[in-house]
């Protein structure tokens, strides 16, 4: 790969965002976790090498063929060419010009010696062929969405990537359609439409493809849609089967197999009865987050979003099934145990991010875990067999509740932060996108340590009247964020899940709103608002290397092996998403509750960043 610049020529996308947007130490090496090798994917299955193992390291193929790495979603590479030493020496190789200027929040993929790039709105793909100088276009293809879909999109009009399986790409588009596409020449295999633009229901997550089953679900929690996750047959497109996040439990997919640990999750039909009458047909619960995929246990786990309104006192009870980690089976959808991690959630604390699986040695025996930086402010740790939690630990500043309790599960709210109608409740924390919201976490094997990229912010909110009309904004909340102790509004931080405690941290202005990377040359990699590309050093936090790009940062960078064969990291730039929103959809700083309170938080982001979508390549 020779360095060259090149662009695709094609219409930018210029429509303005609506108000809304929703969220939608000690030394870890003593108690090195390990990845599971359970939890590898298999090249009969994608063509890529296992993600890892249980004494050493797998090799690494160099592929990056879904945004997450592996299934475990360990975001880890074994690639170690560039590492602590020479990251100081990288130098920018390509540029690609994506030709739309919203929030880039996808990671691009690579499979053989293709690069695969979805944008946002209007969800264009391109092939580029990594053989030739300049990330040569192979193809491009336009799914021609409805242009009404950007009416009803919550949070910007972004995508979080696209999957390869079995010479096909897989991928949604905001107005609520599947695709698959020949790999090879772009052409489309299947297109299946899945959900209804005029309920308010959009569609921004990555799918995940296991044992042929293409696994999507949708956003809209804020419109009053009902959330759900479907299995579509890979080859086909037929809708296999569905499971909605609300309603009585054969909707749920809960039968007579499902065990859930907790009492407060046992029970016949509780997504009707923790609702007020016919509340949950419109309660949320949507699916816009990642899934891991355990083949051993056979299970996927993957957690569902914040009840509709966000107006509490509206909806007593505890709402289920909205907020909620799930274990389903792949093929059939069925519930195999689920836990409410944020019951009747308050704040729109969600349950979408993402959950990585490992082994770790706990009181002497080694368990199998899965471990979720939640949104309310906790680090779960639990038993992916059962859902029992290990551990909830604090990774910042919390004071909308006091913990989670051990013996019952449930988390304890803090009753001096509960949202009442007519009243004002200041400084609750974390605010409503979560101590991290979508952006997803890497771990390494070497390391032992979790590597978060989350904001620091604190809100004010006042309950207020909401009234359905489908297909519109149904939330009831007057939302003010800033910044929260110490006036950083972001921060990237190494974790050890054995010990529960941080091992260091990197305090930065602006939310750290990127995804992020780790490799066995020990550098995890993250993007910052402002347009920062950083390279640091995973066990002591140092920064190597940072380079200023042309815009903020909110993608999922990645890593993989060229060609020729020498070792690349790539990553999406383009600010918006909820953080951006006010660049991204040229929302007026003056308006405090714009993009439902997160434009006062970041009002001063014009002043350091600028719209665009450039995918930035760099190599040794």
């Amino acid at each position: 790969m020779e360095r060259r610049h090149t662009g695709a020529s094609s219409q930018l996308v210029r429509r303005l965002l609506g108000i809304l947007a929703c969220a939608g130490l000690t030394a870890a090496a003593a108690c090195k976790p390990e990845v599971s090798q359970s939890l590898g994917t298999t090249s009969a299955q994608t063509g890529a090498a296992p993600a890892g193992d249980t004494g050493h390291l797998a090799a690494d193929d160099g592929q990056w063929v879904r945004p997450a790495k592996d299934y475990a979603s360990t975001r880890f590479s074994a690639l170690s060419e560039i590492n602590t030493a020479n990251v100081k020496n990288l130098r920018l190789v390509a540029t690609f010009s994506t030709g739309v200027l919203r929030g880039h929040e996808a990671a691009p993929i690579v499979v053989g010696s293709t690069m695969y790039v979805i944008t946002p709105f209007p969800n264009y793909v391109y092939a580029l062929d990594l053989t030739k100088p300049g990330l040569s276009v192979k193809w491009t293809f336009n799914p021609k969405p409805e242009l009404a879909a950007q009416g009803v999109a919550c949070c910007d009009l972004v995508n979080r990537g696209l999957v390869y399986d079995a010479g096909k790409l897989f991928f949604n588009t905001l107005d609520d359609h599947t695709i698959a596409l020949d790999a090879e020449s772009g052409k489309v295999v299947w297109d299946t439409k899945v959900g209804d633009i005029n309920l308010g229901e959009t569609m921004t997550m990555a799918p995940l493809v296991v044992k042929g089953h293409v696994l999507v679900g949708d956003s809209g929690g804020e419109m009053g849609v009902r959330g759900w996750l479907k299995g579509l047959d890979e080859n086909s497109g037929k809708v296999v089967w569905t499971a909605y996040h609300t309603g009585p439990d054969k909707d749920v997919l809960i039968g007579p197999g499902f065990k859930a640990f907790y009492a407060k999750d046992q029970g016949k039909d509780l997504g009707v009865s923790s609702w007020p009458p016919d509340m949950w047909k419109i309660g949320g619960g949507t699916m816009w987050g990642w899934i891991s995929y355990d083949s051993t246990a056979d299970l996927i786990f993957y957690g569902s979003g914040n009840p509709g309104p966000w107006n509490p006192e509206v909806r007593p009870g505890d709402n289920k099934w909205a907020s909620t980690l799930f274990a389903r089976r792949p093929e059939t959808g069925e519930a195999v145990w689920a836990y409410q991690l944020s019951q009747h959630d308050l704040h729109d604390y969600d349950g979408v991010n993402e959950q990585i699986l490992v082994d770790l040695p706990i009181g002497g025996v080694t368990r199998k875990v899965l471990i979720r930086p939640e949104r309310n402010g906790y680090i779960y740790v639990m038993d992916r067999a059962t859902g029992e939690v290990i551990s909830a630990n604090a990774y910042g500043f919390v004071n909308a509740s006091t913990g989670v309790d051990l013996k019952t599960g449930a988390l304890q709210y803090n009753p001096e932060k509960e949202t009442k109608v007519g009243k004002v409740v200041r400084e609750i924390c974390p605010a409503a996108p979560g101590m991290k919201d979508w952006q997803p976490t890497a771990y390494s094997p070497r390391t032992g340590m979790l590597y978060i990229p989350h904001q620091n912010l604190c809100m004010d909110e006042e309950g207020v009247s909401a009234n359905y009309i489908a297909g519109t904004p149904y939330v009831g909340m007057n939302v003010k964020m800033y910044p929260g102790p110490g006036g950083n509004r972001g921060e990237f931080e190494a974790w050890n899940p054995v010990t529960g405690k941080q091992v260091w941290a990197i305090k930065e202005d602006l939310p750290v709103w990127s995804g992020t990377v780790v490799t066995a040359g020990d550098v995890a990699f993250y993007g910052t608002m402002d347009g920062w590309f950083k390279a640091v050093d995973a066990r002591n936090g140092a920064v190597l290397w940072q380079f200023k790009t042309g815009s903020g940062i909110i993608g999922q960078p990645i890593t993989y092996k060229g060609p020729d064969g020498h070792q690349y990291v790539a990553v999406l730039s383009g600010v918006g998403g909820w953080s951006g929103a006010i660049v991204a959809g040229g929302l007026d700083a003056r308006d405090s509750s714009a993009a439902l309170g997160m434009v006062n938080a970041m009002r001063d982001l014009p002043s350091k960043t600028t719209k665009g979508g450039m995918l930035y390549v760099f190599g040794l």
